[in-house]
């Protein structure tokens, strides 16, 4: 996966993290948990607040 894989990270994060509110997610922690995602393999530094913003919408409507 790399950063512009929004959905893929999204699906992952909701699965692994179900108990976790996406909107009370620090963007630095939420960098570091996508990091840590088995399959996740890019640049941390293609990483900007787009991007977690991003991601932590379609996290949000995941788990919806």
């Amino acid at each position: 996966m790399k950063w512009i894989d929004i959905y893929d990270i999204a699906i992952e994060l909701a699965d692994s993290k179900p108990d976790i509110d996406p909107l009370k997610v620090r963007f630095t922690d939420l960098r570091l948990w996508v990091m840590d995602l088995p399959g996740f393999d890019d640049a941390p530094e293609r990483c900007n607040e787009k991007v977690l913003e991003a991601i932590q919408m379609a996290w949000l409507d995941e788990r919806d």
